[in-house]
């Protein structure tokens, strides 16, 4: 060993356990497990991504059968304090709902403050409609969400439900400011299945979600933490909490796994993480 080391000369030597430290250390990056507090931070953003989805399945529900509909009236999932405003032009509405400078609560307890406009075509009974929307100042529980998205809504049949329902698929890339200053991004592909209670046009506290796709958040640090739902996530308007009551989550980041277990159908904000064979419960945060 002594040999080598000379004919090699201090600084190739000095060079070579650099270049060995290095090598540990990207090692090291790769191999980061996946914190507690990382999975909290995706489920703050996964509840403001569930309630725009909701706003957005909201707002064309009650344009589509605020006329087509008698016998009562159309309960919206938005709270007294939103106000709407509706133009019809050129065959397309536009609806804004303005949760104002102050903010209003949704009944699951999130706090939104600012403008969501939505626009769709007149046609609503087309088979496809696709709801565009965008933000201005919007903040949802502190965060202020920045991104131009649509959602593809449609009704059919599929596996998981075998009557004509509700199916809408949203595709994510939106910017999350938290109210730290930190900024994540997140991309991915999403589809809502409207189950139980869809036919009940009086009542959205009747329904239930399955959600089923895959994203993508990347951390203020660059690191990425990659997600799948592997059993479809199951939420419940009656609930009034923004996270799934059942459903499987798996999660990935630089080489790293986790599962997240939503639970058996208890409205809580409890999840089951399970890492390296080890299962913890966490609360998640909205």
């Amino acid at each position: 060993m002594k040999t080598k080391f000379l004919f090699i000369g201090p600084l190739a030597a000095l060079s070579f356990f650099i270049s060995c430290n290095s090598d540990e250390k990207t090692n090291e990056v790769k191999t980061t497990a996946i914190s507690n507090d990382e999975i909290v931070a995706t489920s703050k953003i996964d509840a403001s991504i569930e309630d725009i989805t909701n706003i957005a399945d909201d707002q064309f529900n009650v344009q589509q059968n605020s006329t087509a509909k008698s016998g009562g009236t159309i309960k919206s999932f938005l709270p007294a304090c939103a106000k709407i405003t509706t133009v019809l032009t050129n065959n397309t509405w536009t609806k804004t709902v303005d949760f104002g400078a102050e903010g209003c609560t949704l009944d699951n307890g999130n706090i939104i403050k600012g403008k969501m406009i939505l626009s769709f075509a007149n046609d609503l009974s087309a088979s496809s409609q696709t709801i565009s929307y965008t933000f201005e100042g919007f903040y949802h529980n502190g965060k202020k969400l920045q991104g131009n998205k649509s959602i593809v809504r449609t009704i059919k049949t599929t596996n998981l439900f075998a009557t004509a329902h509700p199916v809408s698929a949203a595709t994510i890339d939106m910017t999350i400011t938290f109210d730290d200053g930190k900024v994540y991004t997140r991309k991915g592909a999403l589809v809502k299945e409207t189950v139980p209670g869809y036919d009940t046009w009086l009542n959205w506290e009747d329904n239930a979600y399955l959600v089923t796709g895959t994203g993508s958040t990347t951390f203020p640090n660059g690191d990425v933490l990659s997600t799948e739902i592997t059993t479809p996530l199951e939420f419940e308007a009656s609930c009034k909490k923004p996270f799934a009551v059942k459903g499987v989550v798996s999660v990935t980041k630089n080489g790293a796994t986790a599962v997240i277990d939503y639970g058996d159908g208890n409205c809580d904000t409890l999840a089951k993480i399970t890492k390296d064979g080890t299962t913890t419960e966490i609360e998640l945060k909205k």
